[in-house]
């Protein structure tokens, strides 16, 4: 039985964001962070390093280790960038040339997502209720509102400005979630287009290290297809449990399988719950009243497709004990959620919206700029005296560049807030724009304005500029148990001959020993070593890295 749309839309309200406006805001969400900055610490460098280092020929491309220690690295995001790092080499930095295909996978996540929504708002079910005058805004132009609602959602989710903005794998099975939301949407009107997203999306998330999140995205995708009112959705079923064969295959033999689960405790399961308020804001808000506003309709297709998505992520996330990577995966499907619920929003509710963004990403751009002055000229004292404490030995410079563009950002923003404060703006997007425009405003500006420091206390090179003072340059490094990230820095920012394995014995030719301990206290010097070095990172209180060399 059809139940009546819970969506009440104006004709006036069923406009586009016209393109130009809407590519700048995505190229300010892309682009910044890109260039102009080292690898950071844990994560982001230990996959950095792993590129370099098959790019470099240091390792095999089949079976990757770091400082001689196998990894379990995905394979396919590791080519990828160590692919574009041989092919630009030496004509660009390999920190840029291993960043750019994941810039490019992050733009291509948020044109996926605005393809798979505007698909879906295609359908009839998702279309809004008739109006008694018969002034119905027209489906495409309805369609496209909701998908530039999906994108700017998206955007201004929370969770996936430092982690969209890194390289690591997690971008790769992102844009693999993505694509296989599209294959989904797009069933009845792509058919090949469709069929080719569905084959290759499950393969790329177990190619990309989540064979498990595509096996369970698979059969729920394809329990989605199958109770479709469409036949030709129904058809595609057959075509997503062939898909979801083909990962499981692929994940056999590139021997993706890794037993992650761990069942958190009840302190942790308050944690998740902190997590999920801030890690999915403000989608998860919006897509909860989605789904209460649309419960009569959870079966059809609009809300079924993201919500495979959406509950294997918050699955994931559980069954990991909180890893905030597995719950990145259903930002898709919460954006998309998000979307449908922009024509059911009450006029109360998008004003809240709109005075809580512009107080709070105002008040954060101001924080920006107060500290960047401290930084740049001393004043206000007081900030520039907590830089000086919390990174001691940091001097920072102006740049006419990067100043410019934050200043130009800045005025943007001030634009953008005249406009949405204005008359006369029914568009049913209008909600996202200041949430997506000030998360994107606040990442510009760190990354021009703050980037400097940013590099200079998440950058591993000046902890191996201290190392380097002890150890000859381009020497072995016997460093067992050590941490992939600092591998990783050794290996490229020192030049450094590194063997982490854990059974690592004096007999090894290396001259110099590297021990990592909590603390100022170094630990007593091995047998045959002696103590040369205690050195720290710059903004690093509890860690010590003891050098040693071998008595001769």
């Amino acid at each position: 039985m059809n139940r009546p749309s819970p969506a009440l839309v104006a004709p006036n309200a069923a406009r586009t964001l016209p393109r130009i406006p809407l590519l700048l805001l995505c190229a300010a969400y892309v682009l910044p962070g890109v260039f102009h900055r080292d690898p950071w610490r844990s994560a982001d460098l230990a996959s950095f390093g792993q590129m370099v280092a098959m790019a470099e020929g240091r390792t095999s491309w089949w079976t990757p280790t770091l400082g001689g220690v196998p990894t379990d690295a995905a394979l396919l995001p590791n080519w990828l960038g160590a692919g574009f790092i041989v092919a630009s080499s030496p004509l660009v930095d390999a920190t840029v040339a291993a960043r750019l295909p994941f810039a490019a996978l992050l733009a291509l996540t948020l044109a996926l997502v605005w393809y798979a929504t505007f698909h879906l708002a295609r359908t009839e079910s998702a279309q809004p209720a008739p109006s008694a005058f018969g002034d119905d805004p027209p489906p495409v132009p309805y369609a496209r509102a909701i998908a530039d609602g999906a994108v700017l959602a998206l955007i201004a989710t929370l969770g996936l400005l430092q982690l969209g903005h890194e390289t690591t794998p997690e971008l790769a099975q992102l844009f693999a979630v993505a694509l296989l939301l599209y294959g989904l949407a797009s069933a009845p009107y792509r058919h090949w287009k469709s069929r080719a997203a569905i084959l290759a999306a499950p393969a790329l998330m177990a190619a990309s290290g989540a064979p498990t999140m595509a096996l369970a995205m698979g059969l729920g995708g394809a329990l989605v297809c199958a109770g479709s009112a469409y036949p030709e959705v129904r058809r595609t079923a057959r075509w997503v449990v062939g898909a979801t064969v083909l990962a499981i295959a692929v994940a056999f033999a590139l021997d993706a399988w890794r037993w992650r689960a761990q069942a958190p405790d009840a302190p942790e399961l308050f944690s998740i719950a902190r997590q999920w308020l801030w890690f999915l804001w403000p989608a998860w808000l919006l897509a909860a009243w989605t789904l209460w506003r649309w419960r009569r309709h959870l079966l059809r297709r609009h809300l079924s497709v993201p919500l495979v998505a959406a509950s294997v992520a918050l699955a994931a996330n559980l069954a990991t004990a909180g890893s905030d990577r597995a719950l990145m995966l259903g930002l898709p499907g919460f954006a998309m959620l998000a979307a449908f619920a922009l024509p059911t929003l009450r006029r109360s509710a998008a004003a809240a919206i709109d005075w809580f963004s512009i107080c709070f990403f105002s008040a954060a751009a101001i924080g920006v700029w107060v500290m960047y002055a401290a930084m740049t000229t001393g004043v206000p004292a007081k900030p520039a005296a907590n830089v000086a404490k919390l990174a001691p030995g940091f001097e920072a410079a102006f740049s006419p560049i990067e100043f410019a563009i934050a200043a130009a950002a800045t005025l943007a923003w001030l634009w953008l807030v005249r406009w949405r404060t204005g008359r006369h703006r029914e568009a049913l997007w209008k909600s996202m724009v200041l949430p997506a425009g000030g998360v994107a405003l606040c990442w510009l500006l760190v990354m021009t304005l703050w980037l400097p420091l940013l590099d200079y206390a998440r950058s591993a090179r000046p902890w191996v500029d201290r190392v380097l003072l002890h150890v000859p340059a381009g020497s072995c490094v016997l460093a067992p148990g050590l941490a992939r990230a600092n591998v990783a820095a050794l290996e490229h920012f020192g030049r450094h001959r590194v063997d982490a394995r854990p059974d690592a014995t004096a007999r090894s030719a290396c001259r110099s020993l590297l021990l990592v301990v909590r603390g100022r206290q170094a630990p007593p010097a091995p047998e045959g070593w002696t103590l040369a070095a205690q050195v720290r990172r710059p903004t690093e209180r509890n860690e010590t890295t003891a050098v040693y060399r071998r008595t001769p």
